[in-house]
């Protein structure tokens, strides 16, 4: 069983990225519980819907737990949410264990891809499913974002990889056997060849950024002047 941590709308233009906030809160949560990763799912854009730079939420993956465990989780999530709250966001928190996503959830978090939806649906939801949802702060819109992210985690087939075992140490160039060995399950091309040896680039200072697919961790490439080059993907 997993739970999902998600969070949505944490900052504004001048603070740090819900990205951020997500990877302080899994560190948080790994003193006490296993950390599988972090990921972010891109929400809709459109005029109608405000947002910071980017309109994606983050969901921290917490494999092995389950709905007994969701009140701690919830609360020290909270807490640090609160702590950094500033001006300008509007959070919302959402906390689920796996059996309590349907389809409808997941089928909320497609939406949310691709339509504008109301903070009255995401908070019917939650109530139905007995999912632990609050807005802390603001217009609390962050909740319809938060939800979707749960829709969106729960499928291993959304987003890209924030956080994943140590892949974020690695930085710039690196070999194939080192990223596999930091926690990517399978490096490919766009055209789905595996690439099983070699050196993967990536600018310097920063890291690959993998993406769930099939519930394991895909790193895509593409070929540029014969080099390798790590895809950031949405």
């Amino acid at each position: 069983m997993t739970v999902y941590v998600a969070m949505d709308d944490t900052d504004n233009l001048e603070s740090r990225g819900t990205g951020r906030l997500a990877r302080a809160v899994a560190a948080a949560l790994a003193e006490t519980y296993t950390v599988y990763g972090v990921t972010r799912h891109q929400l809709f854009f459109n005029e109608a819907i405000p947002y910071t730079s980017h309109n994606s939420c983050a969901v921290v993956h917490l494999p092995g737990e389950g709905k007994a465990n969701i009140p701690e989780i919830f609360e020290t999530t909270k807490e640090i949410m609160l702590g950094d709250f500033v001006e300008g966001s509007d959070p919302g928190l959402a906390v689920a264990a796996a059996e309590q996503i349907s389809p409808a959830l997941v089928a909320f978090g497609k939406d949310a891809k691709c339509t504008v939806l109301t903070q009255e649906k995401a908070r019917t939801l939650s109530r139905n499913l007995g999912i632990r949802l609050e807005g802390l702060g603001g217009t609390e819109d962050g909740v319809i974002g938060s939800m979707a992210g749960i829709g969106l985690a729960s499928t291993g087939n959304d987003g890209r990889f924030l956080q994943i075992g140590r892949v974020r140490e690695i930085t710039g160039p690196a070999e194939v056997d080192t990223l596999l060995g930091a926690g990517i399950d399978m490096i490919c091309t766009l055209d789905g060849r595996p690439v099983d040896g070699g050196t993967i680039w990536c600018k310097e200072g920063k890291s690959v950024k993998p993406c769930p697919i099939g519930g394991r961790a895909v790193l895509y490439v593409e070929e540029k002047d014969g080099q390798l080059w790590g895809v950031k993907r949405d």
